[in-house]
């Protein structure tokens, strides 16, 4: 049977340390940032709740105190926020995934990166077939990663990324928790899980030709802001 309907839960990515922002991040956690005057999280959990979102799970690590205070129990913005404490340090974006698999539920769910920023509508009605595992956001190719991630081809579907047609993944997606299934507890990347369904036609995507921006230095957060507040 396939899975569709409109998506109800989230999670988002927070626990991070953000490396290349120092010294901001010394003492704001990186999806507290602000863009035009709002915290980057903030911005994804307003777009989520329009969509119709209802709960989000947020994971946290490095500052997971300073978001957890911000957000509370996140009634102010019409939603129920979970956290998940990787309390050993961050697992990376699998193993951060696989630790919140309780809270998320069996239901496809959006992920986001709590570090991008992004006009995407998550007022999408999604449909994961049996054999879909996710459905990725993709964007062209930004100046600071011009060799792309995947490529996705003509059936929509990702496949090995080539010179010609390499897009890079938004850090946004619907996932299936059969995705995680056969991961075990412990520290591991999302991007390797990815790639190794790339010969099985399982992972779909969009490709978002509208604002995107990966907040992954202080001349980007800087650029980004000049941008969107003008």
């Amino acid at each position: 049977m396939s899975q569709s309907g409109v998506i109800d839960t989230a999670m988002i990515l927070a626990a991070g340390r953000g490396e290349r922002m120092r010294p901001l991040t010394d003492t704001t956690p990186k999806p507290m940032l602000t863009v035009a005057g709002k915290p980057l999280i903030v911005w994804h959990l307003e777009r989520l709740a329009a969509a119709g979102v209802k709960r989000v799970i947020i994971n946290l690590a490095h500052l997971g105190d300073v978001i957890e205070r911000a957000l509370a129990d996140g009634h102010q913005f019409g939603l129920t926020i979970l956290y998940s404490h990787e309390l050993d340090g961050a697992l990376e974006t699998a193993g951060g995934i696989v630790k919140a698999l309780p809270l998320l539920g069996d239901a496809p769910f959006w992920l986001v990166n709590g570090d991008v920023w992004s006009d995407w509508s998550f007022a999408q009605t999604v449909t994961l077939a049996d054999h879909e595992l996710a459905k990725l956001v993709l964007v062209t190719n930004p100046e600071h990663n011009p060799q792309g991630d995947f490529a996705m081809g003509k059936d929509g579907f990702l496949e090995q990324k080539q010179a010609s047609n390499s897009l890079t993944y938004a850090g946004i997606g619907v996932y299936s928790p059969r995705l995680f299934a056969d991961c075990v507890p412990g520290k591991a990347a999302l991007a390797p899980l990815l790639k190794a369904q790339l010969n099985n036609r399982s992972i779909a995507a969009w490709h978002h030709q509208g604002q995107w921006c990966d907040v992954g230095t202080p001349q980007r957060l800087l650029e980004l802001n000049q941008r969107v507040g003008a």
